[in-house]
């Protein structure tokens, strides 16, 4: 059973057409990024699997049951943080158990541990304001996997950060959401970087203007770490903006 599968999609805003007409799957143990123009609907489409925008037309399946609403088992991470700043880091992560019937006990050891796999032990009583760039993005990270999702959406979690913080999150929440401890099986990243895509997923969904389709799909079997020097990892790179490029 496909873990999203996404079918025959579109989206207008009033008169104007986002979305075209877009259908694709992401598998068990994928990570699945989206690339495309800007304004073609990507975050958007991020969206509407989430759940958190209904589609003009099409329909998304999540473990084979349709979409219609925010869902269990299905988290997001945001491009800002969307951290708030009234609360501590502990307790924004907690806000991740907010569907979970758990008691305060098990919220706290838990947002706890997660902290400290992100590496913020020590922070768990600080506020937000008190955090860099990266380490507020791991805060929102490890709140959206606070109830354990099997799916990961992440829209363009990297891009307000430099690209050596930006280079390290990446290859830390990689190594944590490839870890067996982690319930999340699935991951789809919506991304400008192209770079950035062919380093972190298995397949990579490239889309055209608006309003957008899928121009291609393409498998990514480099084995991991990649070498982001290598001609393979660069041949693929070149093939991506020639397809952007159309």
């Amino acid at each position: 059973m496909k873990t999203i599968d996404v079918r025959n999609v579109s989206f207008s805003f009033g008169a104007e057409d986002v979305i075209g007409n877009i259908s694709f799957t992401c598998e068990k143990d994928e990570f699945v990024s989206i690339v495309g123009p800007s304004g073609c609907g990507k975050s958007t489409l991020l969206r509407i699997i989430s759940g958190l925008t209904k589609p003009t037309g099409g329909k998304v399946f999540f473990m084979g049951n349709e979409v219609n609403e925010p869902t269990m088992g299905i988290s997001f991470v945001f491009q800002d943080f969307a951290l708030l700043p009234w609360l501590t880091n502990i307790e924004n992560v907690k806000l991740g158990f907010s569907r979970m019937n758990i008691s305060d006990e098990e919220k706290e050891k838990k947002a706890k541990t997660i902290l400290e796999n992100f590496g913020l032990q020590g922070f768990e009583d600080s506020y937000p304001n008190v955090l860099s760039g990266g380490m507020k993005q791991r805060v929102g990270v490890a709140r959206a996997l606070a109830s354990d999702p099997k799916v990961l959406l992440m829209d363009e979690p990297f891009s307000s950060l430099d690209e050596l913080t930006a280079d390290t999150l990446r290859n830390d929440v990689l190594y944590q959401l490839k870890s067996e401890e982690m319930p999340v099986n699935a991951v789809i990243m919506v991304t400008h970087n192209v770079e950035e895509a062919v380093q972190l997923s298995d397949k990579i969904v490239v889309l055209s203007p608006k309003p957008s389709k899928v121009r291609e799909v393409l498998k990514i079997d480099l084995p991991r770490p990649r070498n982001r020097r290598s001609k393979a990892f660069v041949k693929i790179i070149d093939e991506v903006f020639a397809i952007l490029a159309h």
